[in-house]
């Protein structure tokens, strides 16, 4: 099998149990890629919440902060 589409035509023809013990193999494998920046970085996100709790936004705060971060405007 050297393509993503044949891998998953034989991945759908499996047995469901089959299917949920791949998934966890691909899941574990994808969770070992993650690198120590990464971890850091969730890390400091999670202590920042700590620390300084959470925000709520509105849902018109959220559109204007989303168009700032893309760069589009109304």
């Amino acid at each position: 099998m050297s393509t993503v589409a044949e891998i998953e035509a034989a991945i759908v023809k499996l047995p469901a149990a089959e299917q949920r013990e791949l998934a966890r193999w691909l899941e574990e494998r994808l969770l070992q890629e993650e690198s120590p920046e990464m971890l850091a970085a969730l890390d400091e996100g999670i202590r920042s919440l700590e620390e300084k709790g959470v925000r709520e936004y509105s849902r018109g705060e959220l559109e204007n902060r989303v168009r700032q971060w893309s760069g589009v405007s109304r």
